[in-house]
């Protein structure tokens, strides 16, 4: 395949890249406290950006590149630039044009390759990866000025190349400046964490998410912000996924589905899992995963703390207050929700029929149900 038809691993489909997202919305305070650390003069060479999937960190990232890359050096003579007040670096600064065209020299990008062998992205980032930013720090040191490299996600790198990365933390090259994103950082090596400074950032709000969603190229009606919200988690990027794929719409079915327990509607069942089943409806499929385990988590959430969440659905308050009104019927839910999502896509892994995998969850559902109906 040439270049431009290489697709990109750290990109949402149907989003525009990080790279290409000018501003960031919702995370003032993480940028907040990499300004202060810059003008303060005690820049850490290893940054971890975490936080839950599609909340910016790559945005974050690529907008610390831009600012690192084009900020004027400060050679400490009394003509020196006045401290900077924001990480904007305008669009058609020349470093800005070559980050976005990911010609800049001072720029390594590390994420999972393209194997030409098997025609597909690695599932991982190599060590070999790792050995060409090391190759990249040294060959760059003579020009001088700082580096940038941005490793997107460092949760998806093998052992040897997390180790390779530790031994570039713990040993940093002159100059260089290193941001990790991560979306599981409990998942990465103590070492890693405990050599970089972390900048965490949380889930946006409806109107935030909103607004973010609008301008990376998506559409929500005003009215359906905060269903939106509550189903993405407060994440763009699942908000985009959700948009992209009818999300709001099929919640709705979900949930009427689910008032129907427990005595399940055989027929609304069987139509939803055929919706995620047949060719190019992997997509399908995974949502429709993802929200059957979110509905499970929020009854049990509700039945935990004894009242429901905001409603993402006609009807879907009545219905969990009904399904788990204790915290006993809140302990059954966790627990089907614990395994079934796993076992779903396990399954399906392994080329499973998806229709039929997906009906299995619903009559488990629907065993729940009935069980913990007998024994209220």
């Amino acid at each position: 395949m040439s270049a431009p038809d290489i697709p990109e691993p750290d990109v949402i489909e149907g989003a525009p890249h990080p790279r290409a997202t000018q501003t960031l919305l919702g995370q003032s305070g993480a940028e907040a406290t990499f300004l202060q650390a810059f003008n303060a003069g005690r820049l850490h060479h290893g940054w971890l950006i975490s936080g839950p999937r599609g909340v910016g960190k790559a945005t974050l990232a690529w907008r610390l590149a831009r600012f690192l890359l084009a900020a004027p050096e400060d050679d400490g003579g009394m003509f020196a630039p006045p401290p900077p007040e924001t990480l904007g670096i305008a669009a058609d600064h020349p470093v800005a044009r070559r980050i976005a065209a990911l010609s800049e020299p001072r720029l390594f990008l590390l994420r999972r390759a393209w194997d030409e062998k098997k025609a597909k992205l690695q599932d991982v980032i190599s060590v070999d990866e790792v050995r060409k930013m090391k190759s990249f720090f040294t060959l760059s040191a003579a020009d001088g000025g700082r580096r940038v490299a941005i490793i997107d996600a460092v949760d998806e790198m093998n052992p040897a190349a997390a180790n390779a990365l530790l031994k570039l933390l713990e040993e940093p090259p002159k100059a260089v400046t290193m941001f990790l994103v991560s979306h599981q950082p409990a998942r990465l090596l103590p070492t890693i964490r405990s050599r970089c400074r972390e900048l965490r950032l949380g889930p946006l709000s409806a109107e935030t998410l909103s607004d973010a969603l609008t301008m990376a190229g998506g559409e929500v009606e005003p009215e359906n912000r905060a269903a939106l919200a509550e189903l993405a988690g407060g994440s763009v990027g699942e908000a985009f996924r959700m948009t992209n794929l009818e999300g709001l719409s099929l919640y709705a079915r979900i949930v009427k589905l689910m008032a129907s327990l427990p005595r399940l509607d055989r027929v609304q069942a069987l139509a939803l899992a055929e919706a995620g089943a047949g060719r190019g409806a992997e997509a399908q499929f995974d949502l429709i995963v993802s929200l059957l385990d979110l509905f499970l988590a929020r009854l049990a959430r509700a039945g935990t703390v004894g009242h429901c969440p905001p409603e993402a659905a006609p009807g879907e308050a009545a219905l969990i207050t009904r399904l788990s009104p204790h915290p006993i019927a809140a302990r059954g839910w966790a627990d089907l929700a614990q395994s079934l999502g796993i076992r779903a896509r396990r399954a399906r892994a392994v080329n499973l029929d998806p229709a039929a995998l997906l009906m299995d969850m619903l009559l488990k559902i629907d065993e729940t149900a009935a069980a913990l109906s007998r024994s209220s």
